[in-house]
């Protein structure tokens, strides 16, 4: 498999999360994720998570407090090392509270696992999550793109 199809996949993968976390559907996180005790979930302003249980118990908890939340995702960065692989990427993320939406910024680091065994033969090989780390963006006035906010 070529580099260029390798990062492709990679970039689907991460796609993959972020649909996923849209779809407020447990499930579908579960789909993506690594399901052992080494992954990890820093989400922003919390304490690492360590092994599936705390991380999909994380999930569940935001899933179950969130109507509606959408994601634009860019600066979108995409490294591959062996079966290893990490996305560095913004999300915009857009969240309804008492039906008003809010904005917020997060820089994103997703790491990525390609398992070498499994346990079914005839299962393709796809890139799983084994870490999420979400830190917020504070923007400072000299970094604004506005003239106008400095």
């Amino acid at each position: 498999m070529s580099q260029v199809e390798t990062v492709r996949q990679v970039f689907l993968a991460n796609q993959r999360f972020y649909e996923a976390f849209e779809s407020l559907d447990i499930r579908r996180m579960a789909a993506v994720w690594q399901q052992d005790e080494g992954v990890q979930c820093i989400h922003p302003g919390w304490s690492r998570l360590t092994g599936w249980r705390a991380v999909r118990d994380s999930w569940i908890r935001i899933f179950n407090h969130t109507r509606s939340m959408t994601f634009q995702i860019t600066d979108t960065q995409v490294t591959v090392e062996g079966a290893v692989a990490w996305v560095v990427c913004i999300e915009r993320i857009t969240v309804l509270v008492d039906d008003e939406p809010q904005e917020t910024q997060v820089l994103a680091t997703n790491v990525f696992v390609r398992p070498e065994h499994h346990d079914d033969p005839s299962e393709e090989r796809r890139w799983l999550m084994v870490h999420h780390h979400g830190s917020p963006v504070f923007q400072r006035p000299e970094e604004s793109e506005d003239p106008a906010d400095q």
